[in-house]
């Protein structure tokens, strides 16, 4: 018979049935029958703890729910101890388990992992260009088999920016100008051009606009550079600035000034250099690659491949003249009305042609602007019979007497009945706003279309039509628009094979070329000059005299002030009392009045006979010598405005892939903007061939989402920066590809 025991126990324990009692202490687990300690092990010895728990179970000391409720364990794990014990006894939970080899971290790709964290790589990256998932290394790294580098710190210090300021602002022959040897090569006309090389950089300035490359790359800003540029020998390689021109359009940098309070280091880590060029030199090489190289070929050439990529585009073409204020003291040019100022300004014309989502092909400067009807007759419809894929041949414009090559769309300062029938005998359609429409139509003519706008969103109009004989006996058709005011939009058609909602949609998307004006003015500073020289005016150039401007002038004022003496003339009346002292001042007022009128009659009819008498046009170099004139320099005008075609022309077809993920035009365009300012870190693998673009967070999570599979859909092009071996890899901070 056993003996009976008291059930006294130490102070502080836990009971786990009234005979057993367990405490810790000094890190021991004590476990305790009355004041006896039975068992002790750590408490971080989780084995030890299975098989003494297990034994109390088995030997009927407790039950495994009182051990589930004293210590807290799962019911699950005390049971599976328990079956082991029964099984396998004590030595069950201390013997070496059996472990199956490392089927992906072999010690090969351990070791390649190592390699690359101790290149200052993250546990993402690696991940990334090793194929294995990000939890699979990171439980590597808590088992001790993997470890980040210790030069991973310093390495980040000397890559910051900090470090590569006092690195730039030390260079001994200039800010940033650190390639010694290359620089003195090409001074000596050793170099011709240096190559790109990267290193790892942080928190680089505009480092988002390297995700512009792809798409600049293949909008063709560097396809046709070398056949009609020479390449300028010295330090700076031909794609190197055209790329540092196109980036700075991106970025919002509207003239080659501002680039004077940029860092020019930083700039340089886009470019795989060690800084740009200062802005003289700048300046001077474009210059060089303006008056060397023909920068209105290459624009001609860059249209051609537009159009062909996308002839559905240049099917129809719209036409508007862009004013260009100048500012400047340097010449007096030309006064034109600038309809945003609502002023008569000195300025310059420029005339583009875009398609109907707003692209620009190609644009006319005109120095002296002889109006819209000339210069699109003389210059740009012969351009488009050249350029303009698509057209009908010959024989399919004898069989079809409807069929047009092309439509041109412009507003009502290019309306001339004249115009639009040598266009139709040219087998051009037109499309323009009637500047003298008759009266409103019967509201009950128009009946609501639908029309489905370039952008893809379907509208309702209300509609009519009617065939319109214009003053020189041309049919046309004129379609009108019925507004929720009850106003009338009349347009003038010689498309005579598309339908009504076709038409209204093509005329109304002319406000795609308006806002392209003026989003390229605000972003793109398409109105600053790119240099500030002169040129004569050497082609003739028929210019409306002053002489005749300034008789005209006054005919017009004296015809004004007639008018508004014969509405007086013809008010006066007499309403008081016939009597002489009333009736004589009232005479005396009117005769005087009609004497005013007859001596402007007179005046004004001498005017017109001199006016008459005055040649109406002369040419610009016949003008006195106190009004003559030079035009502002165009060649590097022209070849900075394609850099800047070429820029849009990209931004928009990033934006265009925004819009798939639900993205209106507007806030894609404003969301691409902020990435192009947005830091980013350059991290060259010339090993692997990779030049990773880690983009910093933006100010969303949504945004980050957007950015990153827009830089999965820019991975996918494996576009290799230009010169160099290094295929471009774009990233959002820390985000991982699934």
């Amino acid at each position: 018979m056993p003996q009976a025991q008291f059930p006294f126990f130490p102070v502080g324990v836990t009971h786990i049935t009234p005979m057993l009692a367990f405490t810790c202490k000094d890190k021991q687990l004590i476990y305790y029958t009355g004041n006896i300690p039975v068992f002790i092990h750590d408490e971080s010895s989780h084995d030890a703890f299975r098989m003494i728990t297990a034994q109390f179970c088995v030997s009927g000391h407790t039950k495994q729910m009182d051990i589930v409720r004293a210590f807290g364990v799962t019911p699950i794990s005390v049971k599976r101890a328990v079956k082991l014990y029964r099984e396998e006894g004590p030595n069950g939970f201390f013997k070496e388990r059996n472990r199956r080899g490392a089927a992906v971290l072999t010690d090969a790709v351990l070791e390649e992992a190592q390699r690359l964290l101790d290149a200052g790589l993250d546990l993402g990256e690696v991940s990334q260009q090793l194929e294995i998932k990000h939890n699979t290394l990171y439980k590597a790294t808590r088992a001790g088999k993997l470890h980040s580098s210790s030069k991973k710190e310093s390495d980040a210090l000397e890559c910051s920016k900090s470090a590569r300021c006092e690195e730039d602002r030390a260079a001994p022959m200039g800010v940033g100008a650190t390639q010694v040897a290359a620089r003195v090569a090409a001074s000596k006309g050793e170099l011709q051009a240096v190559s790109p090389h990267f290193e790892k950089a942080l928190d680089v300035p505009n480092g988002g606009v390297l995700l512009a490359l792809p798409a600049l790359l293949a909008i063709g800003l560097l396809e046709t550079t070398e056949r009609f540029f020479a390449e300028p020998k010295g330090y700076y390689g031909l794609d190197s600035l055209f790329l540092l021109l196109a980036m700075m359009a991106l970025a919002r940098q509207t003239s080659i000034e501002s680039m004077r309070y940029c860092a020019p280091g930083e700039w340089g880590n886009l470019l795989g250099l060690d800084r740009i060029p200062e802005v003289r030199t700048l300046r001077n090489k474009l210059h060089f690659l303006a008056q060397e190289g023909q920068p209105q070929e290459w624009s001609a050439e860059l249209c051609r491949q537009w159009m062909e990529a996308a002839p559905e585009q240049a099917g129809t073409l719209y036409i508007d003249g862009h004013v260009r204020v100048y500012n400047g003291s340097q010449t007096k040019l030309p006064r034109h009305y600038v309809a945003r100022q609502k002023l008569c300004l000195r300025a310059t014309t420029d005339y583009w042609v875009n398609a109907m989502d707003g692209q620009p092909f190609f644009f006319v400067n005109q120095a002296v602007d002889p109006g819209l009807i000339q210069v699109l007759e003389q210059e740009i419809v012969p351009i488009l019979e050249q350029e303009v894929p698509g057209q009908p041949t010959p024989q399919q414009l004898e069989d079809d007497p409807l069929l047009h090559r092309f439509t041109l769309v412009y507003d009502r300062e290019g309306y001339s009945p004249a115009l639009l029938n040598r266009m139709k005998e040219r087998r051009i359609a037109c499309l323009t706003y009637h500047k003298y429409p008759d009266d409103d139509w019967d509201e009950e003519e128009f009946q609501r279309r639908k029309v489905k706008l370039v952008s893809g969103q379907s509208v309702e109009m209300r509609l009519a039509e009617r065939g319109s004989c214009l003053s020189n006996g041309l049919w046309v058709r004129e379609i009108r628009k019925l507004t929720e005011r009850g106003h009338q939009t009349a347009i003038l058609a010689t498309d005579y094979r598309s339908d009504i909602p076709h038409i209204s949609m093509a005329m109304f998307a002319r406000w795609s070329q308006e806002n392209f004006f003026r989003y390229s003015r605000q972003h793109f500073g398409i109105d600053r000059l790119a240099d500030y020289s002169l040129e004569e005016i050497s082609d003739p150039t028929p210019i409306v005299n002053p002489a005749w401007r300034e008789l005209d002038r006054q005919v017009r004022s004296l015809n004004s002030k007639r008018s508004r003496r014969l509405a007086n003339f013809a008010a006066m009346n007499l309403e008081e009392p016939i009597e002489p002292e009333k009736v004589e001042p009232f005479m005396r007022r009117k005769a005087e009045l009609q004497e005013d009128i007859e001596r402007m009659d007179q005046e004004i009819q001498a005017l017109k006979a001199r006016r008459k008498e005055t040649e109406h046009h002369i040419d610009v170099s016949d003008l006195p010598p106190d009004q003559q004139f030079k035009k502002l320099a165009t060649a590097s005008k022209h070849f900075i405005d394609t850099i800047k075609m070429v820029a849009y022309r990209s931004e928009t077809a990033m934006a265009d892939a925004l819009r798939s993920h639900k993205f209106r035009q507007d806030e894609a365009r404003q969301l691409l903007a902020s990435v192009y300012r947005t830091e980013a870190d350059l991290l060259p693998d010339y090993d692997a061939g990779i030049l990773t673009v880690r983009l910093h967070h933006l100010p969303t999570v949504r945004a980050d989402t957007i950015i990153q599979k827009l830089c999965e859909e820019l991975n996918a092009t494996k576009t290799i920066f230009p010169r160099t071996n290094l295929r471009m890899y774009f990233k959002v901070g820390s985000l991982q590809n699934p």
